[in-house]
C-alpha cells in the first residue's frame, strides 16, 4: 500500500495528494475525487470497449487476464468459470487501470511466455490460510516478489479454485 499510495500523490494535483499523504486507508485514497478522475482516466477506454473485450473473452472461453503495464506483468486473474470473470470484470478494470496509474515499468512488449511464466510461479515462501471448514479455504502466499490470492470451494464435490489473483510486488 505505501508504494502505491507514494506513487498515486506523484500523479494527482497538491491538493489531492496531502490528502492521500494523510490517510493509511485504501478507500479513502481511492475516494478522493482527484484519483477516481486519474483512474477514470484509464478505465474509461476500456470499460468502453466492455462488451468488445468481453465478448471476445467469452468467444475464447477465457477463465482469466494476466495484465501487463508498459511491458512488465503486474497481475493475473484467474476464475473458475467464464461467467465468474464476466461478472468481476467491471471492478478488475478499476483495478488494473490503478495499478497502471501507480506502476513506473520500463516499457517493452510481454510476450505470451512471459505471462505463463508469471501464472506458472505461484510457491512462495510464506502462506496464510482462513478456512471455513467444508465451506472455503482463503490462502494468501507470499513470494520473491509476488502475492497471489486463492478462494478455494470447499462444498461437497467441490475442492476447486474459484478466484486466483497474483500480483507483482
Amino acid at each position: 500500500m505505501d508504494k502505491s499510495k507514494q506513487a498515486m500523490e506523484k500523479n494527482v494535483p497538491a491538493q489531492a495528494a496531502a490528502e492521500v499523504s494523510s490517510t493509511t486507508s485504501y478507500s479513502r485514497v481511492m475516494d478522493n475525487k482527484q484519483v477516481q478522475q486519474t483512474v477514470d482516466s484509464v478505465a474509461e477506454p476500456v470499460q468502453r470497449d466492455y462488451e468488445s473485450v468481453i465478448s471476445r473473452l467469452r468467444d475464447k472461453n477465457a477463465v482469466g487476464v494476466v495484465v501487463a503495464v508498459n511491458g512488465e506483468i503486474v497481475w493475473a486473474d484467474i476464475f473458475a468459470s467464464t461467467q465468474l470473470l464476466q461478472k468481476y470484470w467491471p471492478k478488475l478494470v478499476r483495478s488494473y487501470a490503478t495499478e497502471a496509474v501507480v506502476t513506473r515499468a520500463k516499457g517493452g512488449d510481454a510476450s505470451l511466455k512471459d505471462a505463463q511464466k508469471f501464472l506458472d510461479d505461484l510457491q512462495g515462501r510464506h502462506e496464510t490460510a482462513e478456512t471455513e471448514p467444508g465451506v472455503y479455504r482463503q490462502m494468501e502466499i507470499t513470494g520473491d516478489g509476488f502475492k497471489v490470492f486463492e478462494l478455494k470451494s470447499l462444498l461437497p464435490k467441490t475442492g476447486f479454485a474459484v478466484h486466483v489473483a497474483k500480483m507483482a510486488d
